[in-house]
């Protein structure tokens, strides 16, 4: 009972951490403004997942997939290593279609994929999740192109310690969750499931209308 009042109040922090984060310590990503120093890069990075909630609702829904895989872990560590990759795709000019709605088209995949009662396994995943990491990755680097060297990897490690520390805070709570509502037939990750796909459905009905 106390890990799981434990878990319960990380997201909640993590929750808290989302709503202030436009306001607090986003101002690079959100503003437009180029990082000149690592702490600004480093800052910039840790704000851009949270401050897209098409990004941000990835990020939970890989860890949630992750939950009673085998080394769940790995699953959201291949889609942030290509997310960098992605990012570095951005800054060498080299073009990904369609960027914007595949990402809101990935959130809806991995969505319904949490919703189903039977997941892929986790090589599946992995592969998904990395596939999905790259226009994910591809999209943050609108944020630092033109940047010097020290920012941008300021950069790429900060969205890259947020992203894998949200999904494995996601698996973590996941899995508690997962053990304790085991017998319903509607747990509370198939609805997150539910819920996530249809964010992802609005952002591509924005992408595609907008």
């Amino acid at each position: 009972m106390y890990k799981t009042r434990r878990l319960i109040v990380a997201l909640l922090i993590c929750i808290g951490f989302l709503s202030i984060a436009p306001s607090a310590i986003a101002h690079h990503a959100m503003d437009g403004n180029m990082p000149s120093n690592f702490f600004e890069g480093f800052i910039s990075g840790l704000a851009h997942p949270l401050i897209g909630l098409d990004h941000f609702a990835f990020i939970v829904a890989i860890g949630l997939l992750a939950v009673g895989q085998a080394r769940g872990a790995i699953i959201p560590g291949g889609f942030v290593l290509a997310a960098m990759a992605g990012t570095g795709i951005h800054l060498l000019k080299f073009d990904l279609p369609a960027v914007e709605i595949l990402i809101a088209s990935s959130v809806i995949a991995f969505g319904v994929m949490l919703a189903m009662p039977n997941k892929p396994n986790s090589i599946v995943l992995t592969l998904l999740g990395a596939i999905a990491g790259l226009f994910h990755g591809y999209a943050y680097g609108e944020s630092i192109v033109g940047a010097e060297m020290t920012p941008i990897v300021a950069y790429l490690l900060g969205f890259t310690l947020i992203q894998y520390g949200i999904s494995l805070l996601a698996l973590k709570i996941g899995n508690t969750v997962s053990k304790k509502f085991a017998q319903k037939p509607l747990s509370p990750l198939r609805m997150a499931g539910f819920a996530i796909g249809a964010i992802g459905a609005v952002f591509l009905t924005n992408s595609l209308v907008g």
